[in-house]
């Protein structure tokens, strides 16, 4: 599985995915996925907001475990981010019928659609969706760079985007969702584990930071004569840096648009887009606070208007503490071993389920720490504990 995934969406030169929602490489994932649920006699079904399901058993019978992931990536992204997770459960079923195990409850793989907001700007679009997270009305002003919109992009893909909304009644047949995935960060490898279980996901948001200014010619306008939205843009850079660092939490100027972008032309506009997440809600309004006061103190000194607005907003997510404790405990069964529980500051599908179902998630060991880049890696060995990890929860909540 794992050999026939790895070129799709890979880009020749910097070696990383670019498997964006609605592409043609999203198709190609898509296409895999559905391969896989028919080569194990899985029933296959696009949902409304075009999430992927791959069902054994009955759906209606309700109580069902579902485990999953996403499958695309994030401007040159990693191989494992997300993929590893739907891999996983596709093994993890295998692993089971090797076992011989009997299903108990109905059991579903699933990839949720565009969860990495690469194209449209806003993580976990078919997942928001779902849970009620995201209005129809919101989800059709979504626009890409190229000025397509969500609904353009779902056509000519073949889907409908009419149909896209709250789906509750499916959220109704879950009992209990869990996701694995590599872990974005290096605690497992710091402690010598190679799988771990998530206690939380960080409160955290995306901000966009309008700098403007007037543009000038770059050879012939007098410094003193300038309006130059990138000078406070700049400082707010390192604002953000300087304040993550004080609140022990993270902050990031990842994307950027000059207008007119021109290499001999003083920019009119710089638009900034922040990333940023804290342990607590307190530290991230803390962060996020200290880098507006900033920039807006730079933007006067240069005489540069400002507009902050926040795009989207994420709050702490605390996983279900029944459904974690019991992962725990199946994991540490037969070895005796406490399995480590850690938080991340990583938004994922399960923390937007979380307020519908119980939801959890399993980690795998990441020895470098890198996430969302081509030197994402994890251990092959590693990788197959997590299989088996992920099987001994299936078939401790789904299995006699």
């Amino acid at each position: 599985m794992w050999r026939e995934l790895l070129p799709i969406g890979r880009h020749p030169e910097s070696r990383g995915y670019r498997r964006f929602a609605w592409s043609g490489a999203d198709a190609e994932c898509r296409a895999w996925f559905t391969r896989q649920a028919e080569a194990r006699g899985l029933t296959h079904e696009v949902d409304r907001n075009g999430n992927q399901w791959a069902w054994l058993g009955d759906p209606a019978a309700g109580d069902a475990v579902v485990t999953g992931s996403h499958l695309d990536s994030v401007p040159d992204g990693g191989a494992f981010d997300g993929p590893l997770g739907v891999v996983s459960s596709f093994a993890a079923l295998d692993e089971l019928r090797a076992r011989g195990a009997t299903f108990t409850r109905p059991l579903a793989v699933v990839n949720f659609g565009d969860e990495e907001g690469a194209r449209f700007g806003l993580a976990c679009v078919g997942s928001r969706l779902t849970a009620g997270r995201l209005t129809v009305a919101q989800a059709h002003r979504l626009t890409d760079a190229d000025g397509v919109t969500l609904p353009r992009a779902m056509e000519a893909a073949g889907y409908d985007p009419d149909a896209i909304g709250p789906d509750p009644e499916r959220l109704a047949r879950i009992g209990a969702f869990v996701e694995l995935h590599v872990e974005q960060g290096r605690a497992l490898d710091l402690g010598g584990d190679q799988v771990g279980v998530a206690s939380a996901i960080w409160p955290h948001g995306r901000w966009r930071f309008d700098f403007r200014g007037e543009a000038n010619h770059a050879g012939t306008t007098r410094l003193a004569d300038r309006r130059d939205p990138m000078l406070p843009y700049a400082q707010t850079v390192l604002a953000a840096r300087r304040e993550a660092r004080l609140a022990d939490a993270v902050a990031t100027f990842g994307k950027i648009s000059v207008e007119p972008n021109g290499v001999n032309a003083v920019p009119s506009l710089v638009r900034g887009w922040l990333d940023s997440r804290a342990a607590d809600q307190e530290s991230l309004d803390t962060v996020v606070g200290g880098i507006e006061k900033a920039a807006r103190e730079y933007a006067d000194a240069h005489g540069v208007d400002l507009d902050v607005v926040r795009e989207s907003f994420t709050p702490v997510v605390e996983f279900d503490h029944a459904l974690r404790d019991e992962l725990a405990r199946i994991l540490g069964h037969d070895t005796g071993l406490k399995v480590p529980v850690l938080g991340t500051g990583a938004g994922h599908d399960a923390g937007i389920l979380s307020g519908s179902v119980p939801t959890a998630m399993l980690f795998v060991r990441n020895p470098t720490g890198v996430s969302h880049s081509p030197a994402e890696f994890a251990a092959e060995d590693d990788c197959l504990a997590g299989v088996r990890a992920l099987a001994d929860v299936l078939e401790g909540l789904a299995c006699t």
